[in-house]
């Protein structure tokens, strides 16, 4: 089996692939994604690259039973411009189809459907209002990210999340204005920014940030404020912490071996006093010189013994 780069075998535990996937979005993935279910709320899943696999490893875990989970990626295939082949060739140079497709075959038993090539192609291969769930985590150029953006809000259900990766990197200025164009002209509307991500939605976001409020209020392993900004309620987090949510492990997994107990130190060997010495015997001769002495003489005798 091929081993991504960077390790030295197969995926046992999510936190062993490669890949930028912060506990704290692994929490707000896995939150979003539950409480949609909880509400019976139906629809595909949508991931735009997705390099070693890490999140749609856990994206994965969440499709049920009719419903299809698509990603995109260039892989190694072509890119549709110099400025974007420049990026892969900087950013994505390890990356291949076979061993994204190694590492979440580690956690599932089949694929999803993977369409290789630039996103451009997802207007065409996804159905309109055919999705919960979105996350846009390809190019970092402008024009990538507004077309990725336009997708997306094409392929969501009225109350689907959308999740833009890299928002306000220092690196990706074009995915920030992408995103925040998105919001003051194109209709998104934030729910919260994680660190590295914007959650939004083009569906009244009140309801969603109200329970996601409760449940982050709740806890004490994250930071949170909440802002104004155009008109729009701004919730931030930032983990403090946080521990990963539970995850089933890979097919690799091994329960670990027990550790052999440690060797009983030997006791210490009892120290025993030492035995009584025995008290010399007075021969009858001495016993009655003693006695036929007189008492300073006697006394004196035994305080010598007694010294002795």
């Amino acid at each position: 089996m091929t081993v991504a780069p960077g390790t030295t075998r197969p995926p046992r535990e999510l936190a062993d692939v490669p890949g930028w996937f912060p506990v704290l979005d692994q929490l707000l993935f896995t939150w979003f994604l539950d409480r949609q279910e909880s509400r019976e709320t139906r629809g595909d899943l949508l991931e735009v690259g997705v390099y070693m696999g890490k999140s749609a490893i856990l994206l994965g875990q969440h499709r049920r039973e009719g419903e299809q989970y698509t990603v995109c990626d260039l892989f190694e295939g072509d890119a549709p411009d110099d400025a974007n082949r420049a990026e892969a060739n900087k950013s994505y140079s390890k990356l291949t189809r076979e061993i994204f497709e190694e590492n979440y075959l580690s956690f599932h038993d089949e694929l999803p459907r993977v369409l290789q090539g630039p996103s451009s192609i997802l207007p065409d291969e996804i159905k309109p209002r055919s999705c919960r769930f979105a996350h846009i985590d390809g190019s970092h150029l402008y024009e990538h990210v507004y077309g990725d953006i336009g997708a997306a809000h094409d392929a969501l259900l009225p109350e689907g999340i959308v999740v833009l990766d890299d928002f306000r990197s220092e690196h990706t200025p074009g995915v920030s204005i992408a995103a925040w164009e998105a919001v003051l002209n194109r209709g998104l509307r934030p729910v919260c920014l994680s660190t590295q991500k914007l959650y939004g939605t083009w569906d009244d976001p009140e309801p969603v940030q109200e329970e996601l409020l409760a449940m982050l209020r709740e806890r004490d392993d994250c930071h949170l404020s909440v802002q104004q900004a155009a008109g729009n309620r701004i919730i931030r987090l930032k983990s403090k912490g946080m521990a990963a949510p539970e995850f089933p492990y890979s097919r690799h997994w091994t329960k670990p071996e027990p550790k052999p107990a440690p060797a009983a130190a030997a006791a210490p060997a009892a120290r025993h006093a030492p035995a009584p010495r025995p008290r010399p015997r007075r021969s009858p001769a001495r016993k009655l010189a003693v006695d036929l002495l007189p008492p300073v003489v006697t006394r004196a005798i035994r305080r010598a013994r007694a010294n002795r």
